[in-house]
């Protein structure tokens, strides 16, 4: 956070993890986008998520933001906060516009998948920014990443130089190549020692028309049978014509084409994980996740707020705004105007009040 030219900064310098926000007592001085919104009362300073720490020092945070922000801008702390938040929630909008306005997207037909312990204190402002349909929040949005990694499926690529046309291909030595690549690749993902159902291997070639230097991904359909793949020149002519019709929607007839990299994969697919595995348990009712109430920082003027246990709240649970739904790994920021809906698998989507 700085002042530069008048004007207000907020970022690309961060503070980390350490030393972290200012209320975080590590020895920082200089308020961040996280001490702004412990300022406003949208993260509970009682109960800071992660459990490493007994509390934040609200009082620590609000002096860096007067010291640093306030003063120097001529605004009250609360309204400094508040710009802090904002600019912040200007930068990824304008992130979000970068990847679908500006490449011809109509943003009221996507929705945003928030993560991270602080990505759902923003949705809400980007969800009215951008134009955005809804926002889905995880069930267990701080451990997103995470999560992803303990499911997703192993993968693991070889690359080989070929650089031949198809006219000069030795198709025996390719064969051999890719073989000998698809072994290679299929050992490392044995040897992760992880619970998987079945390795597919996947070929690719790297090819363009002699001349020309970019290139286009050529997926070749085969697979090993008794230790050969059966390329031939006809297979990888067709496959890379079809490859270059789809990208250019049309050839170059006369121009040869030539074959720059082989790429092969072994994609080891593992055991199917439902997400209905983290759904909220039956039998608990809205007013049972109810933690209480208190003042929140809304455009302008303190709002008063019901916080709710995230991850009580039954399936089908409708929550208006103001409201926060904090959980151990995240908090959860439902603005005045927005109300959040529990799905089936337990996911926040929010979406603007009707």
């Amino acid at each position: 956070m700085s002042i530069a030219g008048g004007l207000l900064q907020v970022g690309p310098e961060s503070a980390g993890s350490r030393p972290g926000p200012v209320a975080y007592g590590q020895g920082n001085t200089r308020p961040t986008l996280t001490d702004a919104s412990i300022v406003l009362g949208r993260i509970n300073a009682e109960r800071p998520i992660g459990g490493k720490l007994a509390r934040l020092d609200v009082e620590a945070a609000k002096k860096a933001i007067e010291e640093h922000v306030a003063k120097p801008c001529g605004l009250g702390v609360m309204e400094a906060a508040e710009a802090i938040v904002k600019i912040a929630d200007g930068r990824m909008a304008g992130a979000i516009r970068l990847v679908s306005i500006e490449r011809g997207h109509d943003p009221a037909k996507f929705v945003a998948v928030p993560f991270g312990g602080g990505g759902a204190l923003h949705a809400g402002a980007l969800i009215k920014d951008v134009g955005l349909q809804a926002a889905l929040v995880p069930r267990y949005p701080g451990v997103t990443s995470a999560l992803g990694c303990v499911i997703a499926d192993i993968r693991h690529d070889q690359v080989q130089t070929v650089n031949l046309t198809v006219e000069a291909l030795d198709t025996d030595m390719l064969d051999r190549r890719m073989v000998e690549e698809a072994e290679a690749a299929r050992t490392i993902v044995e040897e992760a020692g992880l619970p998987i159902d079945r390795i597919d291997l996947v070929f690719e070639l790297d090819m363009h028309y002699l001349g020309q230097t970019h290139t286009v991904a050529v997926p070749l359909p085969l697979t090993i049978e008794h230790g050969s793949t059966g390329v031939t020149r006809d297979i990888v002519q067709a496959a890379f014509d079809a490859a270059y019709q789809a990208s250019f929607s049309r050839l170059l007839p006369g121009l040869q084409a030539k074959i720059v990299n082989l790429r092969t994969s072994a994609i080891g697919r593992r055991p199917h994980f439902s997400l209905a595995a983290l759904a909220p348990e039956p039998g608990t009712t809205v007013e049972q996740a109810k933690l209480g109430n208190r003042q929140v920082w809304f455009d302008g003027s303190w709002h008063d707020t019901i916080i709710y246990a995230r991850l009580d709240l039954p399936v089908g649970a409708v929550i208006d705004g103001p409201a926060i739904l904090e959980q151990p790994d995240a908090t959860v920021l439902v603005d005045p105007d927005l109300s959040a809906r529990v799905d089936e698998f337990g996911n926040v989507i929010m979406e603007r009040k009707p």
